[in-house]
């Protein structure tokens, strides 16, 4: 492979990465953190003392990946034996999560950065977050993904249904 077409591909795999990476994020959110990993994730949604959760133990999850895919994609770690995607798909993992602190924890938990968005897409994605905390304990729920958010007026809808199937316990009011 020459090296222009060398340089295209590792860009598309890293922008193939961040994206393939929110749909990890939504998957693991959903059947890990809000099933056997509630135990990391509960402390997320509930009042808590201290500026670190357990949650952020997840994050630790991602670097190493990361870092595997680095390590796999080394000549210098792995020899002739590396991967050369590795590289590639560890900076695409490494990038998602620079994303995913300031969005998530920056933008929508306000741990970095005070800013409440006004309008436009980042007032969605507060929104649809808020809408995801909006029940108590681990069933239900809506809003698993991190960086693509839905209608938050979709939303409400799917947590009133949630709440008359009896599949959710919600901790506000979602109309209005």
């Amino acid at each position: 492979m020459g090296g222009a077409m060398q340089t295209l591909a590792a860009i598309l795999i890293v922008l193939g990465t961040v994206l393939a990476m929110e749909f990890v994020a939504w998957s693991s959110h959903k059947y890990i953190m809000h099933g056997f990993g509630w135990g990391w994730h509960r402390d997320h949604h509930e009042p808590h003392e201290g500026f670190l959760e357990k949650n952020d133990l997840y994050a630790i999850v991602g670097a190493a990946l990361s870092i595997l895919m680095f390590a796999l994609g080394s000549p210098m770690i792995m020899g002739a034996d590396a991967w050369w995607p590795g590289t590639w798909i560890g900076l695409g993992v490494l990038f998602y999560g620079v994303i995913y602190t300031l969005v998530h924890d920056g933008l929508v938990h306000q741990r970095w950065f005070r800013w409440v968005p006004k309008r436009g897409y980042a007032k969605r994605l507060v929104q649809a977050h808020k809408l995801h905390h909006a029940t108590i304990g681990k069933e239900g729920g809506v809003s698993f993904g991190f960086v693509f958010a839905r209608d938050p007026a979709v939303l409400k809808q799917e947590l009133r249904a949630q709440r008359e199937a009896g599949i959710a316990v919600l901790r506000e009011a979602v109309d209005g």
